[in-house]
């Protein structure tokens, strides 16, 4: 697949690459889950200059530095490293020391598996790059796709390399329009459809979207058939990516995933589900650590209220989870063929649900709104009453209450005004609301 977008980011990159060749070396964090395409925005960037690109895969010192070696000195013409060096902190020196007469960058990825191999590397970068970045031009640009270690390596006050870098990039999947840019560029005609299945089915991550359009699947059944068949890279990626980011003691943060996708989503349910195991930390972490969860609250609830209701914040593990966890004996009895024709009758409801948080994602990036989410009111004794969307315009005098249906012709346009008519006696009050019909259509 072609590279599209990232210009911020790209943007960012380019500026910092300037200061590191024209005045000092610079220090830049990359992060993002796995398959965000974080690589190939590394290599897209340095295309016009020299660079240094040296995978951290999880083996022992030496035979890392080893191949290290030989990837340097086939790039670089200022120094020689022995194949022997057996020492990332004399390697990580050495390059450092070519930075006073070279113009570089140093791509070093999966930097967070240092962790593993030899954990005081990191004490020894700090001490190096301490020393040589006021006098080099090295643009150093540390990769990770482990975001707990990551953060816990660059943003933890207790650990050395804390405050040692210049500039911090988390790459988030595509935005809509991208998406839409990319189904034009494989198929000029699509639909909505095609356009909802795709996100519904990648969330927006490059790689997955790159595999579908590769394998030219462009619509929702063509799309189904790729992702659910033997080998497919879909099956078990939500185990790699949690097992990745969890370690081997994954078990009830999994779980809790599982019961949020199913539909158990509120603290006393998912308390119940997961019996005498105290879930307040794994929420918490899950939450703000892993951030694979959202807590969210209906519009305008204080922080205290109860009315909490938790989602999947991944589309790609929110899918991953309803099929392939939920049906886990038909991928071992490998009965693709009917787990497919599952997903296909299931399609229409659930891509129903994730049509919401398209419409949520698009006024997000409109740049138009200060505020977007949901509102419900619990039973209690009155009629239950749900809002998919209520968004208040950047003036905040004005507020957009919507109601998603996949189809115009579900919608019931009296039901609705009631339901506007209780949101504005109980929150919007002072707001000018703009009642509207999300669908398909308006996608």
């Amino acid at each position: 697949m072609k590279f599209f977008d990232r210009k911020s980011e790209l943007a960012q990159l380019e500026r910092q690459r300037k200061i590191a060749f024209n005045d000092h070396s610079q220090m830049t964090v990359l992060t993002g889950r796995r398959r965000i395409g974080k690589t190939m925005l590394i290599r897209k960037s340095c295309e016009e200059s020299t660079m240094v690109y040296l995978f951290v895969s999880r083996s022992n010192e030496a035979m890392l530095c080893s191949g290290f070696a030989k990837v340097i000195n086939e790039t670089l013409k200022s120094i020689f490293v022995p194949t022997q060096i057996d020492s990332f902190a004399d390697l990580f020196e050495m390059l450092m020391r070519a930075g006073r007469t070279e113009k570089f960058n140093l791509v070093i990825d999966e930097f967070q598996e240092f962790f593993y191999i030899n954990p005081t590397v990191f004490s020894k970068i700090q001490d190096i790059w301490d020393r040589y970045k006021d006098t080099t031009h090295v643009f150093f640009v540390a990769s990770g796709s482990v975001y707990t270690l990551m953060n816990r390596i660059f943003l933890d006050a207790k650990e050395p390399l804390y405050g040692r870098c210049d500039s911090i990039i988390k790459l988030k999947p595509f935005a809509t329009n991208v998406l839409k840019e990319v189904l034009a560029e494989y198929k000029p005609g699509y639909t909505s459809e095609d356009l909802l299945a795709l996100y519904a089915f990648t969330g927006g991550v490059p790689k997955y979207v790159d595999l579908l359009m590769q394998n030219g699947c462009t619509d929702v059944n063509a799309m189904i058939d790729y992702i659910v068949q033997p080998y497919s890279t879909f099956v078990d990626e939500g185990n790699a990516l949690l097992i990745q980011e969890f370690g081997r003691k994954y078990g009830n943060y999994f779980a809790l995933l599982a019961d949020i996708a199913s539909g158990r989503n509120t603290l006393a349910e998912l308390g119940q589900s997961m019996g005498d195991t105290n879930i307040a930390g794994h929420i918490k972490r899950l939450e703000e650590d892993y951030e694979l969860i959202a807590k969210k609250r209906p519009i305008f609830a204080k922080e205290a209220t109860q009315t909490v209701r938790f989602e999947i914040s991944d589309l790609f593990l929110k899918f991953w989870f309803r099929y392939f966890v939920k049906y886990r004996s038909m991928v071992e009895l490998e009965n693709y063929g009917l787990l497919a024709e599952l997903i296909k009758a299931d399609y229409p409801t659930y891509s129903g649900l994730v049509l919401e948080s398209y419409f949520k994602q698009k006024m997000a990036e409109s740049g138009e709104y200060r505020n977007i989410g949901s509102w419900w009111q619990a039973k209690k004794g009155k009629e239950a009453c749900e809002i998919d969307i209520v968004g208040i315009k950047a003036d905040n005098k004005t507020a957009v209450v919507a109601e998603v249906k996949r189809l115009r012709k579900n919608f019931k346009p009296d039901e609705f005004a009631k339901k506007v008519e209780l949101i504005r006696n109980k929150v919007l009050a002072n707001y000018a609301i703009e009642a509207i019909c999300l669908t398909m259509e308006d996608m």
